[in-house]
């Protein structure tokens, strides 16, 4: 059995809510602060990002962390790459980590695409000799040719993301962790990215992947995590974790809405709810396979002067992309500059395209020039059952996860039409 290079026991992680963000203040301040009151108002209660979080990670293996966005992924991530201490219990790592958590982390903007290699390569123990033969192919995988010797701070976030994953990458270290952050980049990028990663783990090194690409994680994976409010709840084979993951995680009353201050937000928007309505415009998590359906998304546009649209990406229940749609055919709204204040956007679904099962819905958010700003992953769940009477007469299911109805047409030949036989 290959040895364990990663093993936590017993971690958590607990924030104060509502906690100052400085020490500083009066002397008068201070004591009014101690003596006004005997217990912390509600406040500054206590929050665990992560509780009781134990497991084992050997050799080789590349673990898939899932689960909800505020869960606790990135957090463990941070604990485990020793960006931020634990709470409590412990966590160890062998070997040199390698790890990409944010656009950008660990890069100096004032420096250059060259430097910053030079600068990630040093902090991860590797000498100028190591760096300079790895250069070229970093360079090249990352695609930034034209631009190493400008300062990062002029790269956009692609090649921000490019970059500091090939460097994660390609400086061999023992411990390869990566979080969401390879959404930023395009499919053919992510598919470059994906693909080294495997070939580290065939080259013997151990991952940690962090995605709500679910596909990704059970084509890559060996092996897989749900995380739920902070806790493991599911530890084992990626399909058993995503089916878990798909079948129970996910909202089934056919809306899931947030609070002001829990939405889900970016500079320019604030998703406050998605729903599924049914043909009558009332609010359901179960359509039929014959009747047409709408996806309502509620939000709150929060800073002026920007193209805004949305995205919905449908998934079946392993995580297969079935179908996405882009808000640009609603002629009214784009490529107009949307006000501050609240907004609703309905995409409107035909009868008799997708067949039974449960799906879920998932939305992004851009701006501009399709640049991401929102990325709420399998947001709620939609069951679909069937059949319907467009089927004629037959009552079974049909393979496939679309069951459009697709026009047949019979006639009779011409009895004199000459039959080529085989040739033998």
């Amino acid at each position: 059995m290959s040895p364990d290079v990663l093993i936590a026991e017993g971690v958590g992680k607990r924030y104060t809510i509502g906690q100052l963000s400085t020490a500083y203040g009066s002397v008068r301040e201070s004591w009014e602060r101690l003596w006004s009151r005997s217990e912390p108002p509600a406040a500054e209660r206590q929050f665990w990002a992560l509780r009781d979080v134990s497991f084992r990670l050997a050799e080789g293996e590349i673990l898939g962390i899932v689960g909800r966005n505020g869960a606790g992924k990135s957090t463990l991530l941070k604990v485990l790459t020793r960006i931020t201490d634990p709470t409590e219990g412990v966590a160890r790592v062998r070997g040199r980590v390698g790890a990409l958590l944010e656009v950008g982390s660990g890069f100096h903007p004032e420096l250059t695409g060259r430097e910053n290699i030079r600068l990630n390569g040093a902090i991860l123990g590797m000498t100028s000799k190591e760096i300079a033969a790895r250069f070229d192919d970093i360079v090249a995988f990352a695609e930034v040719e034209r631009f190493i010797d400008t300062p990062v701070k002029r790269y956009s976030s692609g090649m921000y993301v490019r970059l500091a994953f090939a460097i994660a990458a390609h400086l061999e270290p023992d411990v390869l962790v990566i979080d969401e952050v390879l959404a930023v980049g395009d499919a053919g990028f992510q598919e470059k990215c994906l693909n080294k990663m495997g070939d580290a783990s065939r080259g013997g090194r151990t991952a940690l992947f962090v995605s709500h690409n679910l596909t990704a994680v059970e084509t890559l994976c060996t092996r897989a995590i749900l995380i739920d409010q902070g806790r493991i709840v599911c530890d084992g084979a990626p399909s058993d974790v995503i089916r878990r993951y798909m079948g129970e995680e996910t909202t089934l009353d056919g809306e899931r809405a947030w609070s002001e201050e829990s939405a889900p937000r970016s500079p320019m928007v604030a998703l406050r709810a998605i729903r599924v309505c049914g043909p009558d415009g009332a609010t359901t998590g179960t359509v039929s396979c014959g009747s047409g359906f709408s996806v309502e998304l509620d939000y709150d546009v929060t800073e002026a002067g920007y193209r805004l649209g949305a995205i919905l990406i449908v998934r079946a229940a392993d995580g297969t992309p079935v179908f996405s749609s882009v808000s640009n055919t609603d002629a009214e709204w784009h490529g107009v500059s949307r006000a501050i204040g609240a907004f609703r956007s309905r995409c409107d679904v035909p009868a008799d395209l997708l067949a039974e099962g449960q799906y879920t819905i998932s939305v992004i958010f851009w701006f501009d020039n399709y640049r991401m700003c929102l990325n709420e992953q399998n947001s709620i769940s939609l069951r679909v059952t069937g059949p319907s009477r467009a089927r004629g007469d037959y009552l079974w299911r049909l393979d496939g996860v679309v069951r459009p109805v697709l026009r047949w047409m019979t006639s009779e030949r011409a009895a004199d039409l000459d039959v080529v036989s085989p040739t033998r």
